[in-house]
């Protein structure tokens, strides 16, 4: 591809895929900070979010080959880069750049593609569970105890909530084994086995395990020795279904593109809006800390939230340096602050401390 963007610190914050429906969500946090540009497929659906927020709106379709040129200080993609063009085109301007929309095995591939590049710029790649909060909340509570060896995440996937379809693309990827890091040493698994029941806030939550990116970074960034994210449903019906729909074959023998729509359709459905709610757990060594993490304006507005702090991350806006290199969100200097800043962006985080983390405390 020969797409020109150029550096501009003075110019705009690019969100490819802004106004999608987590795009949309963050060019409303991000316009009261920075003049914004917004691109995706058809510029008349953005039409009026680019009103409303004063940003510009321009064409970039990412499977049209045509180049695009922009003069910006930042990008920010909030849709998928199947072929890293826009993380390529970021890093040979030498433009700040993160990502919240990328599975594990996309985003090894684009640490490596950045790398390679040699990127003189941040590369925030922010694809774990919502835009990064679950992996930021981790490193909170890793460090009020003194470190962490464990980290489980369980995620409440409500099905009222609205969703863009590329949220549900992991379902494309549930007849695939998947590498963890369980106590240290490294093995494959399945999706959606392992299955426990938790509290996840006041509701009871059968969830199982998903392939996610932060059990690829954390063992890295946070030196964990187990790092384990499960997934489950405010319905238990659909849970108990989409577990037996697993123990049928239908994932592994139904991968393929014709089985497509069928797939998505399990979970995808564009609701009126629901509450997103994870919970993560840390052990290290002074105990376990827990916090529950609560938007009641849903999993699109908390990914939008998490895509803020990426931003404000690689602009050095969050009162630290920027970050050099290929980083993850878990890599925060400041790690203190993200629950106060995610109960300004109205996210609720409750902290819980074990027995041993209250001592310590």
């Amino acid at each position: 591809m020969n797409d020109d963007l150029r550096f501009d610190p003075d110019g705009p914050v690019l969100l490819v895929g802004g106004y999608g429906v987590v795009g949309a969500e963050l060019a409303r946090l991000a316009a009261p900070s920075w003049p914004l540009l917004l691109t995706g497929r058809t510029p008349a659906g953005g039409a009026s979010l680019a009103e409303e927020t004063g940003a510009g709106i321009r064409r970039w379709d990412l499977s049209d080959p045509a180049p695009f040129s922009a003069a910006v200080r930042a990008v920010v993609g909030v849709v998928n880069d199947p072929d890293d063009r826009v993380l390529r085109a970021a890093v040979r301007a030498g433009i700040p750049y993160a990502d919240v929309t990328r599975w594990t095995a996309r985003l090894q591939r684009a640490a490596t593609v950045a790398a390679t590049l040699r990127p003189a710029a941040p590369v925030l790649l922010s694809s774990s569970w919502m835009g990064g909060v679950g992996a930021l909340v981790a490193a909170t509570l890793a460090t009020r105890i003194g470190g962490a060896d464990t980290v489980e995440i369980a995620v409440r996937w409500d099905l009222r909530d609205r969703a863009g379809a590329d949220s549900v693309e992991f379902m494309d990827r549930l007849g695939l084994e998947y590498e963890i890091v369980e106590a240290g040493r490294r093995r494959l698994i399945m999706p959606l086995t392992d299955a426990r029941t938790v509290m996840i806030g006041s509701s009871r939550t059968r969830v199982a395990r998903i392939d996610t990116p932060e059990q690829f970074t954390l063992p890295i960034t946070l030196g964990v020795g187990t790092a384990a994210t499960r997934i489950g449903f405010s319905s238990p019906a659909l849970t108990s279904a989409l577990l037996a729909v697993k123990r049928s074959g239908f994932f592994r023998w139904g991968r393929g593109e014709r089985w497509t729509p069928l797939r998505r359709s399990l979970l995808y459905s564009a609701g009126e809006g629901g509450e997103a709610r994870l919970r993560i757990d840390v052990t290290g060594p002074a105990g376990t800390r827990t916090a529950t993490v609560t938007d009641p304006r849903g999993q699109a507005h908390l990914t939008a939230v998490g895509a803020l702090m990426a931003l404000r991350r690689i602009l050095g806006a969050d009162g630290a340096a920027p970050p050099e290199g290929v980083v993850f969100p878990e890599a925060t200097p400041r790690p203190l602050d993200v629950p106060g800043f995610l109960e300004s962006a109205g996210v609720a985080v409750a902290e819980e401390a074990g027995p041993a983390a209250r001592r310590a405390a």
